[in-house]
């Protein structure tokens, strides 16, 4: 096929979903999978230089319905212009920047998933509602919207005006309009643009919906903060996020916020906006003929499609614990061919009515394995899920705790071994460079290397022979061995596999303990006090120290070579010190500024609390500074901590 016949192919394709997704208000694709056609046309007229008349790239929305009055925008409404990682955002600003010539602000907001509505307000009064169309046409859906209660009829503000916002459904009206009504609407955007884009209005009130406004028409604005300020005082409702961004870090720390932010939402965003804060500039910068160049949307990675459940395999952690995998057809989600995903417990699937054979519904959110939400549809092939009794690996019985199933064999089942071993050599712990799961099930099988300390004994010779090794390789994975003897307290404790202990807990147990008897020796007080280290985690540990074979198994390594260096007691301008960091910093990373308390003999938490004795606050701190107010804790801010760092 050429590459013309390509690009039309793919110029129908998006046209026909276009016109379902803006028509019909019934999309037969997620936003994701047309956003990755939408992309492949773009590369593809990049590549030639060539755009066919009807491409999709030339339009920024769709024709309007023809059972609806057409309304003619006095102002181009345009679309978005996207990213969808955070390097492109930085790239994205880089060019802005460079464009301009100078550095700028940018405001920070939510990306509302609904349909576009144009407001106009003439002497203070609502006398039109449109969408957005392609752009330079909408429709006229006023007598609709005018039934949408947060939507002003009245304002103070008397002259022309142009107010635009995003129609929206919540999800808590979703769901109780789906209980009550005999015919459910697929998703929340749907319920609001079928709403909107209807000729009944009692059909509008009855859907219950609000508009989101985030954009001025008229009025002059320095600054785009001030157009929000603008939009609340004439009563407007904007949605609870609206941020500064100073620096690249500020825009890092406002995608992460709404990532995880965005499940406890009520209501949809697939991204957030960034704009430039001022207005003079985006006057400088201009449009395209599809974008504003001084806006662009991040837009989250998370992606949804429906595919086949073929069957439920379990697998054995190091723990003992059986996790359920899916087992799926294969299906592109977010650019990854998806064939299995996560089903947390068997509790889970039940409740989600789940069964082998059936069409079930998928989301992938950055993670490496998806997630089934639910069932599309049961078929004449379905089966239920079968819960085992016994372990698939070993055959030991399997023990209920909770909602959750264990092999009761913790000393001869073989994943769990094999789990242990890779866990223990893995980067981070103890890092032995060429230690997979591979090499750990082949060590297992044929050497019988069980213990951490079975490791430690083997030689060159052992390894030479074996599937996979030759003389290099087999020379190479005991240098690296050898060279892991040498190790953090930290890293060490990690690589125990402690249970409910993690990186930043066995560094709090070095940061507390400075040795490793130390840490064996801890109390159940002792531990508990240290800062955001609960009652589950220190009893994890007094119980791992507590177990006779833990103890002896740790004898054996030092008595291998294993040297568990202990830390290094800094002193410093913050020695003494416990200080909590909160607010964005100007001139340093989080990270970064914590790093440099702990070079010069301090201590960080992350919560305030008594333990705590001093707090660095920068700008927009919240509830920590607040706390630390009322503790009576010394707070000092950015210039005052640059000045200790200098002494």
């Amino acid at each position: 096929m050429s590459v013309l016949e390509k690009m039309q192919n793919l110029v129908k394709e998006l046209n026909f979903h276009a016109e379902q997704y803006y028509k019909f208000d019934s999309p037969v694709i997620s936003d994701g999978e047309y956003d990755k056609l939408y992309d492949r046309l773009v590369a593809l007229e990049k590549e030639t230089g060539f755009v066919l008349p009807d491409s999709p790239t030339r339009r920024v929305g769709d024709d309007v319905l023809k059972e609806f009055k057409q309304y003619r925008h006095t102002h181009k409404l345009y679309s978005l212009d996207k990213c969808q990682s955070y390097e492109e955002l930085l790239a994205w600003r880089a060019r802005t920047e460079k464009a301009l010539g100078r550095k700028y602000d940018m405001t920070a907001e939510y990306k509302f998933d609904g349909l576009t509505i144009n407001l106009t307000y003439e002497n203070g009064a609502l006398v039109s509602a449109a969408t957005r169309g392609n752009g330079l046409v909408g429709e006229d859906v006023t007598s609709q919207v005018k039934t949408i209660k947060n939507v002003p009829l009245t304002i103070e503000y008397k002259n022309h005006v142009e107010i635009q916002g995003e129609g929206i459904m919540r999800l808590s009206v979703l769901e109780k309009y789906n209980r009550t009504h005999d015919e459910p609407l697929k998703n929340a955007r749907n319920g609001a643009a079928g709403a909107i884009r209807n000729l009944n209005p009692k059909v509008t009130a009855e859907r219950r919906l609000d508009v989101m406004c985030y954009n001025v028409y008229g009025p002059r604005f320095d600054t785009q903060a001030e157009m929000q300020e603008f939009l609340k005082e004439q009563g407007f409702e904007t949605g609870d996020y609206f941020r500064i961004v100073k620096t690249d870090s500020d825009a890092e720390k406002c995608v992460e916020e709404l990532e995880k932010k965005r499940p406890t939402l009520d209501f949809l965003i697939d991204g957030i906006v960034f704009k430039i804060n001022e207005v003079e500039l985006r006057d400088i910068l201009g449009e395209t003929e599809k974008f504003p160049k001084w806006a662009v949307a991040y837009k989250f990675k998370a992606d949804e499609a429906t595919t086949v459940l073929r069957d439920v395999i379990w697998q054995v952690s190091r723990t003992g614990k059986l996790n359920p995998l899916a087992v799926l057809d294969p299906v592109e989600l977010a650019g990854v061919t998806v064939k299995r995903a996560t089903l947390n417990n068997f509790a889970d699937y039940e409740k989600k009515g789940l069964k082998i054979g059936s069409r079930v519904f998928i989301r992938r959110s950055n993670d490496v394995i998806p997630e089934i939400l639910g069932i599309a549809s049961h078929t004449s092939e379905s089966r239920e899920i079968e819960k085992p009794k016994f372990c698939p690996y070993c055959g030991a019985p399997v023990e209920e705790k909770g909602v959750f199933l264990y092999c009761t064999n913790n000393e001869t089942c073989a994943p769990q071994i094999v789990q242990k071993l890779t866990h223990f050599a893995e980067k981070g712990a103890m890092d032995i460079e060429g230690f997979s799961d591979k090499t750990a099930e082949l060590l297992l099988n044929e050497l019988k290397v069980r213990d951490f300390s079975d490791i430690y004994k083997l030689r060159k010779e052992d390894l030479t022979g074996l599937e996979g090794f030759g003389d290099l390789k087999a020379g190479n994975l005991i240098a690296s061995i050898e060279k892991s003897k040498n190790v953090g307290l930290s890293d060490f404790l990690y690589a125990l596999g402690i249970k409910n202990i993690g990186k930043k807990a066995a560094k709090q147990l070095e940061t507390r303990f400075k040795t490793l008897n130390g840490v064996m020796n801890a109390g159940f007080e002792e531990l508990t006090a240290i800062d955001d280290f609960g009652e589950v985690m220190a009893k994890s540990v007094v119980e791992y120290f507590s177990d006779e074979a833990k103890r002896q198994e740790i004898d054996k390594l030092t008595a291998l070579g294993i040297n568990v260096k202990s830390a290094e007691k800094k002193e410093g301008v913050f020695s003494g010190i416990n200080a909590v960091l909160t607010g964005s910093l100007s001139g340093y990373k989080r990270s970064e500024a914590e790093k440099l308390i702990v070079e010069r003999g301090g201590e960080c938490s992350s919560s305030v609390s008594k333990a705590v004795n001093l707090v660095i606050a920068g700008e927009e701190a919240g509830s920590k500074l607040e706390k630390a107010k009322k503790l009576g804790i010394k707070i000092i801010g950015e210039d005052e901590f640059t000045r200790m760092l200098e002494q």
